[in-house]
């Protein structure tokens, strides 16, 4: 049973009323089996913040059960946050200072909603540049999500992130471009993926840096890509994360926005996402003049596909397995050193 209850947090009640195996924390100290240590730096906004969570979390239980996973939410004060919410972490999150303290084997930065298009203006920049400079020296591998990937990509390697016309918005199918690769082992070769996002980070960017591009989509761009190491930090532009609603609730609030005269316009579907089924749901519901109601969220959730989910749990599965292979001591000790920047490739193809 891989994921370890350690604490109050819902998520670990959730998933267990929905099937998932789960130790409690005693019955983990009890067991002889190795453990990682993984952090969950949430920054996403308020309203998508406890189903990221759960999303990440059920992604790593999800996994061969090589060891027993700690999972360890915590999130930075100086992101904008309801008085509910600070109270939701203060009573269920960890604290920076005392995973530090402890250490941990792996970290997972997820995306943020920004308010300026320099992301190094972010009220948050500089404390999560901090939490990065000491991953970089204390975790084994690093995987970012979304915004994350365009925080680190401008400090690890100035590159900068380049609006689109658009938003894009959907799912995508990509393809695998480097199928050797630990990473994206035993994946299709090709599959999709959700993304939400107004910027991008194009293959020649990521190529003049040293970044090798793992999986990328004709119209939704890379999607995959890891740092020159190959290991220590894997970038994802998209949501591998996602559940099958995740987009369809975003799709809500917008149609919202619109209906409360924040959007001039009814925004686009997200690209490749509702079935036919949906959409005449959607245009039977008439929501340029009737409200988004609760009913019809229920009815397009059944008219909706998770396409994506197996791929995402397999990717996580094999980075969780390079992580595995790296904290062996001896192994993490040689690489952290950079006596061999090829060591997580050697490791893994030997394994």
């Amino acid at each position: 049973m891989p994921l370890v209850a350690h604490s109050t947090l819902p998520t670990f009640a959730q998933l267990g009323e929905q099937g998932h195996d789960l130790l409690s924390k005693e019955r983990a100290e009890r067991q002889d089996i190795r453990e990682l240590h993984i952090g969950l730096l949430n920054m996403m906004p308020d309203a998508a913040l406890q189903a990221t969570e759960r999303q990440f979390i059920r992604l790593i239980g999800s996994s061969n059960r090589i060891a027993q996973f700690f999972v360890y939410p915590f999130s930075l004060p100086e992101l904008n946050r309801s008085a509910a919410t600070r109270d939701y972490i203060e009573q269920h999150y960890s604290r920076y200072t005392d995973l530090q303290e402890q250490g941990l084997d792996a970290l997972i930065i997820t995306g943020a909603n920004v308010a300026t298009p320099a992301l190094d203006t972010e009220p948050f920049w500089d404390p999560l540049m901090d939490i990065v400079r000491w991953a970089d020296k204390n975790v084994a591998s690093i995987l970012c999500s979304c915004l994350a990937t365009h925080a680190l990509l401008k400090f690890h390697h100035d590159i900068d992130r380049q609006p689109m016309p658009g938003k894009r918005w959907g799912v995508y199918s990509h393809q695998v471009h480097a199928a050797d690769h630990p990473l994206v082992r035993e994946v299709n070769t090709r599959f999709d993926a959700p993304h939400s996002r107004y910027n991008d980070i194009s293959r020649t960017q990521l190529e003049a840096a040293g970044l090798r591009i793992l999986a990328e989509s004709t119209d939704g761009g890379v999607h995959m890509a890891v740092s020159p190491d190959q290991a220590r930090v894997v970038y994802f532009q998209g949501h591998p994360e996602y559940d099958r609603n995740s987009l369809l609730k975003e799709y809500k609030r917008e149609v919202r926005r619109f209906q409360s005269g924040e959007l001039s316009a009814m925004p686009p579907f997200p690209e490749n996402y509702f079935s036919p089924e949906a959409l005449q749901l959607i245009d039977a519901a008439q929501l340029e003049r009737n409200a988004f109601s609760d009913a019809l969220e229920a009815a397009l959730e059944q008219a909706v596909d998770n396409t994506w989910g197996d791929t995402a749990k397999a990717i996580v599965n094999n980075w969780l397995g390079l992580v595995y292979q790296l904290t062996n001591l001896d192994r993490k000790k040689q690489f952290m050193a950079g006596v061999n920047p090829e060591a997580p490739l050697d490791f893994l193809r030997q394994s």
